[in-house]
């Protein structure tokens, strides 16, 4: 018999690490979690929750807080960026959330991370800064956590979420990130400073040749997010610098005036290239899992990226209660030397093949949008006629794990 609380070491301070830091440490693990910069933060934009996320923020009671923060969009339009023609739309409001029992919000990047970094602290977390950990090794029934400084942490699991460049991935696999050849730029501005908006209450998707455009509100209306995606000639040609401001402006040349007005609200200064990586078979080695971008980094076109994070979170603190934290009150001893194993591996399991699957749809999701010529018109016509009421392509990412739903 014991009675020995489990710890766990976490890395990476942004939304993935900290949601699993906080959804752990909620459920009765020690959890200490290291950041390598000086402070925590995020640096970006806006970004979008599906309800398969929200879902679990209600769960989390953290809902209430991401609302307050950022917005419920009421549509998802998609419209043509060279004609402005509309597409096609989904409404977010009423049968939407109704159906996935959870709403659809968009939210700055950095507060959403702010929720989370509170309701971390709040719980209980240890948060520490500047510490970079490199290397984790297995011994025996514990896990060996290496800092660059020479500092160590043991403890039962190590969750690495450090990230699309995750030295501890390199750990498991040897590939790496896949550049895509776009680019991203972004920025956001009070929203009366663009008094012609005519979306103010959506989400809007310009689809283009070779680009694309995207607009929504944040903080509560008062702020417009916008992005620009678009596929950089220098990469193209195989240079290594690629995708600089002299290419935004020619990218969206042929592209409609919301857009081009849009583009004077852009950050010229800063820049995101799009990576993602090929799926792995495994994220677990001894005593140590991957989650979030260091696991499963994809392509934005699905705007997955937070929401699977938080799927993760969800879905290890269900692995660690069922394999750890039950068998702990009669058997301590038991719960560490079988059921942190047992945990990581089931989480993986569940989650390798769920992953896969939207990284995967991302990239051929993104593909359909920059198509140009006879692609475009079949394209188009493909959203024209697809019935706004059918749940049929939306079920599969939305819908509550394992729930049976009717299309």
């Amino acid at each position: 018999m014991g009675t020995t609380t489990p710890e766990v070491l976490v890395v990476g301070g942004g939304i993935g690490g900290l949601a699993t830091a906080f959804v752990l440490r909620r459920a009765g693990v020690n959890v200490t979690l290291i950041e390598r910069a000086a402070e925590f933060g995020e640096v970006g934009a806006g970004l979008q929750l599906g309800p398969n996320a929200t879902r679990i923020l209600d769960d989390w009671g953290l809902l209430e807080n991401v609302k307050a923060i950022g917005v419920v969009p009421h549509n998802l339009v998609v419209r043509d960026a060279i004609t402005n023609e509309e597409l096609t739309r989904q409404e977010l409001l009423g049968d939407f959330a109704e159906r996935y029992g959870a709403p659809y919000v968009v939210a700055h990047r950095s507060d959403l991370h702010t929720v989370f970094l509170n309701a971390a602290r709040d719980a209980g977390v240890t948060l520490v800064t500047s510490e970079q950990i490199d290397r984790v090794e297995t011994v025996g029934d514990r896990a060996i956590a290496h800092a660059v400084s020479g500092k160590t942490w043991e403890v039962d699991a190590v969750i690495a979420a450090d990230g699309l460049r995750s030295a501890l991935r390199a750990q498991i696999s040897d590939d790496a990130p896949v550049a895509s050849g776009y680019v991203a730029y972004r920025g956001t501005c009070p929203i009366d400073e663009v008094p012609e908006l005519q979306h103010h209450d959506d989400v809007v998707v310009w689809v283009g040749p070779g680009c694309h455009f995207v607009q929504y509100p944040l903080r509560g209306g008062e702020v417009l997010n916008q992005v620009a995606v678009f596929q950089s000639p220098a990469f193209e040609r195989g240079e290594a610098e690629w995708g600089g401001p002299e290419e935004l402006e020619a990218a969206y040349k042929d592209c409609v005036e919301p857009i081009r007005e849009g583009l004077e609200h852009i950050w010229k200064d800063r820049q995101w290239q799009m990576y993602d990586r090929e799926p792995i078979g495994t994220w677990v080695q001894g005593r140590m899992v991957l989650v979030g971008d260091a696991a499963h980094p994809m392509l934005q076109y699905l705007a997955q990226g937070a929401c699977q994070a938080i799927e993760d979170a969800e879905a290890i603190g269900r692995a660690v209660a069922n394999h750890v934290l039950a068998a702990q009150a009669d058997n301590a001893e038991q719960a560490n030397n079988a059921g942190w194993p047992a945990a990581l591996e089931e989480f993986a399991a569940e989650r390798t093949v769920r992953t896969a699957q939207v990284q995967r749809s991302a990239r051929k999701w993104g593909a359909s949008w920059h198509v140009d010529g006879a692609a475009r018109v079949a394209r188009n016509a493909l959203y024209k006629g697809r019935d706004a009421h059918s749940y049929e392509y939306l079920d599969w990412i939305y819908a509550e794990r394992n729930l049976a739903v009717t299309k």
